[in-house]
């Protein structure tokens, strides 16, 4: 019976590894489709809402808002990291808004034990610093030093980011789900007020269903799903292989080579995930066996 247990658990880890990859690969699509719609920010991310809104309702059908101090919190937290992403991404290069956003796994680390109770290993902590590298080589050629406030912003999103990934985690039992559906009708109600003062055109308003149910609502679908089966710290870390996905669409779209210094960063983000990944699932399972054979 333990040994079945051990091994549904690992099969449910694997499962939501793969949620997170494909939440990752959507999320990357972002910085692109933002920087291609014209519009107030707070309209853009009033919009992209409402439809990631309309697409959690029918999913979740009877929501349960409990108003715990958690939900709340992590309402407001996925909001204020939904806004200030659009924000910071017309104030400031794309490349600044993630790299920056992407500092969350440090907060997540730090925290991590504070929330949760889930220690941080020496491995985590190594994986941490080769991937923080990595990105910091991989933009390289493309940091722009100026847009101060959005590169505030931008910090600021990666605090948020971390808080949403800590509450969701913790109530992972509870309904992760409702909490960010609270998150994305606040961002709607903030943000409509600004898209009725200028409305947007039919092209815009389809890009805006594109982004709110594939770029936004999907994607932290699949990452709520994903967080009951995985630590916050692989909630954090294995996301940001989103990075390396964004100057491929950039290439795809607009035929723009990525840099040496670009692939060399992307390629030791990569491995050093996948790296952590591999490894912390052999142990996972040798870890099993041993307690299986004691039994």
């Amino acid at each position: 019976m333990e040994q079945t247990t051990s091994n549904l658990r690992n099969r449910q880890r694997t499962i939501a590894v793969l949620y997170l990859v494909m939440a990752s690969i959507l999320w990357s699509l972002g910085g692109v489709m933002i920087k291609g719609v014209e519009g107030n920010p707070l309209a853009i991310a009033g919009m992209r809402s409402v439809f990631a809104s309309l697409l959690f309702w029918a999913i979740i059908r009877k929501p349960k808002f409990t108003w715990s101090r958690d939900q709340i919190l992590c309402a407001f937290a996925y909001a204020a990291t939904v806004i200030l992403f659009v924000i910071a991404n017309k104030m400031t290069a794309a490349a600044n808004v993630i790299l920056l956003q992407y500092t969350a796994p440090i907060y997540v680390a730090l925290f991590g034990f504070l929330v949760l109770k889930e220690r941080t290993t020496g491995l985590d902590w190594i994986t941490i610093f080769i991937v923080v590298a990595g990105m910091a080589l991989f933009f390289a050629d493309d940091l722009d030093t100026r847009g101060l406030c959005g590169n505030i912003l931008s910090v600021i999103d990666g605090i948020t980011y971390a808080a949403v990934i800590l509450l969701m985690r913790k109530q992972k039992n509870e309904g992760s789900l409702d909490a960010i559906l609270l998150g994305n009708i606040l961002t709607a109600v903030i943000g409509l007020p600004f898209a009725a003062q200028s409305p947007p055109s039919a092209s815009t308003m389809i890009s805006l269903v594109i982004m709110g149910v594939f770029q936004l609502g999907l994607p932290y679908l699949l990452f709520a799903l994903a967080i009951k089966s995985v630590s916050a710290l692989d909630a954090a870390l294995i996301p940001v292989i989103e990075p390396v996905l964004n100057p491929i669409w950039v290439f795809l779209l607009m035929g723009e080579v990525p840099g040496k210094w670009a692939l060399l960063g992307g390629a030791i983000v990569f491995s050093a995930i996948t790296f952590r990944c591999l490894y912390t699932a052999v142990k996972s399972k040798e870890e099993s066996i041993v307690d299986y054979s004691e039994k």
